[in-house]
Protein backbone atom coordinates (compact mmCIF):
# COMPACT_ATOMS: atom_id res chain seq x y z
CA UNK A 1 0.00 0.00 0.00
CA UNK A 2 2.69 2.24 0.65
CA UNK A 3 4.30 2.16 -3.50
CA UNK A 4 -0.18 2.87 -4.04
CA UNK A 5 -0.10 5.91 -1.50
CA UNK A 6 3.11 7.56 -2.59
CA UNK A 7 2.48 7.04 -6.44
CA UNK A 8 -0.93 8.25 -5.76
CA UNK A 9 0.51 11.31 -3.91
CA UNK A 10 3.51 12.15 -6.05
CA UNK A 11 1.48 12.29 -9.33
CA UNK A 12 -1.17 14.41 -7.28
CA UNK A 13 1.39 17.33 -6.58
CA UNK A 14 3.66 16.88 -9.90
CA UNK A 15 0.63 16.35 -11.81
CA UNK A 16 -0.31 20.05 -10.43
CA UNK A 17 3.17 21.94 -10.97
CA UNK A 18 3.17 20.31 -14.64
CA UNK A 19 -0.29 21.89 -15.17
CA UNK A 20 0.86 25.04 -13.46
CA UNK A 21 4.16 24.92 -15.24
CA UNK A 22 6.34 24.44 -13.05
CA UNK A 23 8.04 21.03 -14.09
CA UNK A 24 8.54 19.84 -17.51
CA UNK A 25 7.36 16.23 -18.55
CA UNK A 26 11.00 14.91 -17.89
CA UNK A 27 10.80 16.76 -14.86
CA UNK A 28 7.64 15.53 -13.74
CA UNK A 29 8.51 11.54 -14.55
CA UNK A 30 11.28 12.24 -12.45
CA UNK A 31 9.58 13.94 -9.27
CA UNK A 32 7.28 11.05 -9.52
CA UNK A 33 9.31 8.86 -9.37
CA UNK A 34 11.31 10.32 -6.58
CA UNK A 35 8.23 11.01 -4.34
CA UNK A 36 7.12 7.32 -4.78
CA UNK A 37 9.89 5.72 -4.12
CA UNK A 38 10.92 8.02 -0.56
CA UNK A 39 7.38 7.70 0.69
CA UNK A 40 7.82 3.56 -0.06
CA UNK A 41 10.91 2.86 1.27
CA UNK A 42 11.31 5.83 3.83
CA UNK A 43 8.33 7.15 6.09
CA UNK A 44 6.37 10.44 6.14
CA UNK A 45 9.05 12.33 7.77
CA UNK A 46 11.13 11.58 4.11
CA UNK A 47 8.13 12.40 2.09
CA UNK A 48 6.93 15.67 3.86
CA UNK A 49 10.40 16.72 3.70
CA UNK A 50 10.98 16.57 0.79
CA UNK A 51 7.69 17.64 -0.83
CA UNK A 52 7.96 20.88 1.89
CA UNK A 53 11.01 21.71 -0.35
CA UNK A 54 9.28 20.95 -3.75
CA UNK A 55 5.87 23.19 -3.17
CA UNK A 56 8.06 26.06 -1.12
CA UNK A 57 10.22 26.46 -4.04
CA UNK A 58 7.52 26.02 -6.91
CA UNK A 59 5.51 28.68 -4.89
CA UNK A 60 8.58 30.96 -4.46
CA UNK A 61 9.36 30.88 -8.45
CA UNK A 62 6.27 31.84 -9.27
CA UNK A 63 5.64 34.77 -6.51
CA UNK A 64 6.89 38.05 -8.48
CA UNK A 65 7.90 35.99 -11.70
CA UNK A 66 8.11 39.14 -14.15
CA UNK A 67 10.42 41.47 -11.74
CA UNK A 68 13.30 38.06 -12.13
CA UNK A 69 13.18 37.92 -15.53
CA UNK A 70 15.61 39.71 -16.26
CA UNK A 71 18.09 38.69 -13.79
CA UNK A 72 17.27 34.81 -14.67
CA UNK A 73 18.00 35.33 -18.51
CA UNK A 74 21.34 34.25 -17.98
CA UNK A 75 20.38 31.04 -16.27
CA UNK A 76 21.27 27.87 -17.67
CA UNK A 77 17.63 26.47 -16.33
CA UNK A 78 14.66 28.24 -15.94
CA UNK A 79 11.88 28.18 -13.59
CA UNK A 80 9.95 25.12 -15.17
CA UNK A 81 12.40 22.33 -14.01
CA UNK A 82 13.77 19.70 -16.07
CA UNK A 83 14.45 15.77 -14.88
CA UNK A 84 18.38 17.03 -14.24
CA UNK A 85 17.31 19.70 -12.02
CA UNK A 86 15.09 17.29 -10.00
CA UNK A 87 17.87 14.68 -10.10
CA UNK A 88 20.64 17.61 -8.59
CA UNK A 89 18.03 18.27 -6.04
CA UNK A 90 16.62 15.31 -4.67
CA UNK A 91 19.01 12.48 -6.22
CA UNK A 92 21.28 12.46 -3.83
CA UNK A 93 18.18 12.09 -0.77
CA UNK A 94 16.98 9.40 -2.02
CA UNK A 95 19.93 7.28 -2.04
CA UNK A 96 20.07 7.89 1.54
CA UNK A 97 16.55 7.22 2.04
CA UNK A 98 17.50 4.02 0.27
CA UNK A 99 20.58 3.39 2.22
CA UNK A 100 18.72 3.44 5.42
CA UNK A 101 16.03 0.99 4.08
CA UNK A 102 18.73 -1.24 3.99
CA UNK A 103 21.18 -0.30 6.83
CA UNK A 104 19.07 1.82 9.33
CA UNK A 105 21.30 4.33 10.66
CA UNK A 106 20.35 7.88 11.82
CA UNK A 107 23.44 9.46 10.20
CA UNK A 108 21.02 8.96 7.11
CA UNK A 109 18.25 10.72 8.26
CA UNK A 110 20.90 13.68 9.35
CA UNK A 111 22.33 13.55 6.03
CA UNK A 112 19.03 13.59 4.46
CA UNK A 113 18.27 16.76 6.60
CA UNK A 114 21.19 18.72 5.67
CA UNK A 115 21.15 17.88 1.90
CA UNK A 116 17.67 19.06 1.72
CA UNK A 117 18.20 22.26 4.05
CA UNK A 118 21.24 23.18 1.36
CA UNK A 119 18.94 22.72 -1.72
CA UNK A 120 16.25 24.48 0.00
CA UNK A 121 18.37 27.51 1.45
CA UNK A 122 20.22 27.41 -2.22
CA UNK A 123 16.53 27.78 -4.10
CA UNK A 124 15.10 30.55 -1.48
CA UNK A 125 18.46 32.32 -1.62
CA UNK A 126 18.33 32.54 -5.66
CA UNK A 127 14.30 33.16 -5.69
CA UNK A 128 13.84 35.79 -3.01
CA UNK A 129 17.88 37.09 -3.56
CA UNK A 130 16.83 37.73 -6.87
CA UNK A 131 13.99 40.63 -5.81
CA UNK A 132 16.52 42.25 -3.85
CA UNK A 133 16.92 46.06 -4.55
CA UNK A 134 20.61 45.52 -3.82
CA UNK A 135 23.51 46.02 -6.27
CA UNK A 136 24.58 42.03 -5.76
CA UNK A 137 28.41 41.31 -4.57
CA UNK A 138 30.80 38.64 -5.37
CA UNK A 139 31.35 35.55 -2.84
CA UNK A 140 34.87 35.63 -3.78
CA UNK A 141 35.96 39.22 -3.27
CA UNK A 142 32.68 41.53 -2.73
CA UNK A 143 32.88 44.14 -5.77
CA UNK A 144 29.43 44.57 -7.54
CA UNK A 145 28.60 42.25 -9.91
CA UNK A 146 25.48 42.14 -12.55
CA UNK A 147 22.44 40.43 -11.00
CA UNK A 148 22.18 36.82 -12.00
CA UNK A 149 25.70 36.39 -11.76
CA UNK A 150 26.96 33.23 -10.70
CA UNK A 151 28.56 33.54 -7.26
CA UNK A 152 26.63 37.17 -6.60
CA UNK A 153 25.03 37.71 -3.38
CA UNK A 154 22.59 40.10 -1.18
CA UNK A 155 21.97 40.51 2.66
CA UNK A 156 18.06 39.37 1.61
CA UNK A 157 19.75 36.18 -0.26
CA UNK A 158 21.43 35.49 2.69
CA UNK A 159 18.70 35.45 5.08
CA UNK A 160 16.76 34.13 2.86
CA UNK A 161 19.30 31.12 2.76
CA UNK A 162 19.43 31.13 6.61
CA UNK A 163 15.28 30.99 6.64
CA UNK A 164 15.33 27.97 4.14
CA UNK A 165 17.58 26.09 5.74
CA UNK A 166 15.36 26.58 9.39
CA UNK A 167 12.48 25.25 7.36
CA UNK A 168 13.19 22.37 6.16
CA UNK A 169 14.76 21.62 9.70
CA UNK A 170 11.25 22.55 11.28
CA UNK A 171 9.41 20.04 8.58
CA UNK A 172 12.14 17.32 8.97
CA UNK A 173 12.21 17.80 13.35
CA UNK A 174 8.36 18.07 13.43
CA UNK A 175 7.61 14.90 10.84
CA UNK A 176 10.00 12.87 13.09
CA UNK A 177 9.24 14.13 16.25
CA UNK A 178 5.64 12.60 15.52
CA UNK A 179 4.22 11.00 18.53
CA UNK A 180 7.77 12.19 20.99
CA UNK A 181 6.03 14.62 22.75
CA UNK A 182 8.42 14.33 25.62
CA UNK A 183 11.23 15.64 23.98
CA UNK A 184 9.50 17.41 20.91
CA UNK A 185 10.45 20.79 21.59
CA UNK A 186 13.78 20.80 22.17
CA UNK A 187 14.45 18.21 19.30
CA UNK A 188 12.72 20.31 16.73
CA UNK A 189 14.30 23.62 17.84
CA UNK A 190 17.92 22.19 17.93
CA UNK A 191 17.44 20.48 14.11
CA UNK A 192 16.07 23.96 12.99
CA UNK A 193 19.17 25.63 14.23
CA UNK A 194 21.12 23.02 12.67
CA UNK A 195 19.27 22.77 9.06
CA UNK A 196 19.45 26.72 9.19
CA UNK A 197 23.06 26.60 9.74
CA UNK A 198 23.94 23.97 6.93
CA UNK A 199 21.91 25.27 4.61
CA UNK A 200 23.71 28.47 4.86
CA UNK A 201 27.02 27.16 4.76
CA UNK A 202 25.84 24.32 1.77
CA UNK A 203 24.15 27.64 0.24
CA UNK A 204 27.58 29.15 0.08
CA UNK A 205 29.42 26.74 -0.99
CA UNK A 206 27.36 26.54 -4.12
CA UNK A 207 27.84 30.42 -4.50
CA UNK A 208 31.45 30.10 -4.53
CA UNK A 209 31.35 26.96 -6.69
CA UNK A 210 29.41 28.92 -9.36
CA UNK A 211 31.64 31.76 -9.35
CA UNK A 212 35.02 29.73 -9.66
CA UNK A 213 35.09 26.52 -11.23
CA UNK A 214 31.31 26.40 -12.70
CA UNK A 215 31.02 26.51 -16.27
CA UNK A 216 30.39 29.93 -18.36
CA UNK A 217 30.02 30.81 -21.36
CA UNK A 218 29.77 34.38 -23.43
CA UNK A 219 27.29 34.95 -25.80
CA UNK A 220 29.21 36.92 -28.42
CA UNK A 221 25.51 38.73 -29.97
CA UNK A 222 24.88 40.59 -26.89
CA UNK A 223 27.73 39.98 -25.06
CA UNK A 224 26.49 38.28 -21.57
CA UNK A 225 28.11 36.24 -19.48
CA UNK A 226 26.08 33.35 -18.92
CA UNK A 227 25.44 29.63 -17.81
CA UNK A 228 24.05 28.57 -21.50
CA UNK A 229 25.78 26.93 -24.49
CA UNK A 230 23.10 28.62 -26.78
CA UNK A 231 21.92 31.95 -26.06
CA UNK A 232 20.12 34.57 -28.71
CA UNK A 233 19.72 31.70 -31.27
CA UNK A 234 23.52 31.10 -31.33
CA UNK A 235 26.26 28.67 -29.80
CA UNK A 236 27.49 30.73 -26.87
CA UNK A 237 31.06 30.23 -26.21
CA UNK A 238 32.85 29.01 -23.13
CA UNK A 239 35.05 31.70 -21.25
CA UNK A 240 35.81 29.67 -17.49
CA UNK A 241 35.06 26.64 -15.79
CA UNK A 242 34.92 22.87 -16.07
CA UNK A 243 33.06 21.76 -18.92
CA UNK A 244 30.87 19.08 -16.90
CA UNK A 245 30.64 21.34 -13.80
CA UNK A 246 27.05 22.66 -14.59
CA UNK A 247 25.04 24.14 -12.45
CA UNK A 248 23.04 21.14 -11.83
CA UNK A 249 26.53 19.37 -10.18
CA UNK A 250 27.15 22.60 -8.21
CA UNK A 251 23.81 22.10 -6.69
CA UNK A 252 24.59 18.10 -5.93
CA UNK A 253 28.18 19.07 -5.06
CA UNK A 254 26.84 21.83 -2.28
CA UNK A 255 24.00 19.82 -1.38
CA UNK A 256 26.56 16.91 -0.36
CA UNK A 257 28.52 20.11 1.31
CA UNK A 258 25.82 20.74 3.37
CA UNK A 259 24.62 17.18 4.57
CA UNK A 260 28.36 16.89 5.77
CA UNK A 261 27.80 19.54 7.75
CA UNK A 262 24.63 18.94 9.53
CA UNK A 263 26.35 15.46 10.57
CA UNK A 264 29.50 17.28 11.60
CA UNK A 265 27.26 19.59 13.80
CA UNK A 266 24.82 16.65 14.95
CA UNK A 267 27.73 14.44 16.34
CA UNK A 268 29.15 17.32 18.36
CA UNK A 269 25.59 18.11 20.09
CA UNK A 270 24.50 14.23 19.65
CA UNK A 271 21.38 15.34 17.79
Amino acid sequence: MAWIWGLAGSLLISGAAYWKRSLSLSGMISAVVLGTMMFALGSLAWFGTLIAFFISSTLLSKWKHRRKTAAESGYAKGGRRDAGQVAANGALGLLLCIGNAIWPAPACWVLFVGVMATVNADTWATEIGGMSKAVPRSVLHGRRVTAGTSGGITGLGLLASLLGGAFIGLIGGWFSQMGNANQAISALLTLVAVGAVSGFIGALVDSWLGATVQVMYNCEVCGKTIEKHAHCEQETRQIRGIKWMTNDAVNAISSLVGGAVCLGISSLISL
